[in-house]
């Protein structure tokens, strides 16, 4: 790498992360504005984790997607990474929605429309990212994985709760 790369490199890395870790403060700070009262007045399924679980393993997955999009950005730049990039932005502001539409607008229904969209976005990114880096693909995995859970489990508080 040339002198010159590290600069950008790390400028790319710190932009990606305040990226992701920004929308996961605002997704946040949707969610505190109904998770002490209306959420926990929800029925919900017994394999629901206990609250203290959802915020370490957001800010994980947070992280993960910031090194891939960092990855598949370092590797394309924008011009060329536009696809899986604007994928990328497409699942973020999804996945931002999400958070508006269960914890800001308490609609579970339309909530679990939403996150059946989001599920799919992620799948396209994590395939379109693989294709440009495959460690970046690989780090999306797991952000699938709690999202197919995250289905599973607006799904059930949706039927337990459709009355």
């Amino acid at each position: 790498m040339s002198p010159q790369g590290k600069p950008r490199d790390l400028a790319g890395f710190a932009f990606w992360l305040a990226l992701c870790l920004g929308v996961s403060g605002i997704g946040g700070a949707i969610t505190r504005t109904s998770v002490s009262d209306w959420y926990q007045g929800l029925s919900k399924p017994s394999f629901n984790p206990p609250d203290w679980v959802f915020t370490p393993v957001w800010i994980s997955l947070f992280i993960l997607m910031g090194v891939s999009a960092w990855l598949v950005w370092r590797r394309t730049g924008f011009r060329r990474g536009r696809v899986p990039l604007a994928l990328f932005g497409m699942q973020l502001a999804l996945n931002l929605a999400w958070s508006g539409l269960f914890f800001g607008i308490r609609s579970v229904g339309w909530a679990l429309v939403e996150i059946l969209a989001l599920w799919i976005a992620i799948l396209l990114t994590l395939i379109s990212f693989y294709r440009v880096n495959m460690a970046a693909g690989l780090l999306l995995v797991p952000y699938l994985l709690w999202s197919s859970f995250a289905v599973a489990l607006n799904a059930s508080i949706w039927w337990l709760n459709r009355l």
